[in-house]
């Protein structure tokens, strides 16, 4: 892991989803000194039970992988010169951010 190293006057801490509610992982983020925000498994059901309209938020970078992943191109890695894929994955980058910041129309 990476960052700085936690001390008790300034905890780290340390995001999860449900799938990392198992208590071997709870064990090795305490023992590297993180404090966790785990979310329990049927704790979102609750919340989607008592907030109308309630949907769960997407992490930005799965979200960003997901619109990575409409190039196929980048998908599936057609190019075998690293500079090319890298010239790629720039494209596609400004391909996101143009259409995210609304120029299109």
């Amino acid at each position: 892991m990476t960052g700085p190293e936690p001390t008790p006057d300034a905890p780290q801490h340390l995001c999860g989803d449900k799938g990392y509610d198992y208590a071997d992982v709870r064990e090795v983020v305490e023992l590297w000194g993180y404090t966790a925000h785990i979310k329990a498994r049927g704790e979102e059901e609750g919340a989607r039970a008592e907030v109308p309209g309630y949907r769960a938020r997407r992490c930005v970078v799965e979200r960003t992988h997901s619109w990575m992943n409409r190039f196929r191109r980048l998908l599936i890695r057609w190019e075998k010169k690293s500079a090319n894929y890298l010239g790629l994955l720039h494209l596609a980058c400004a391909w996101i951010t143009y259409r995210a910041a609304g120029l299109l129309g």
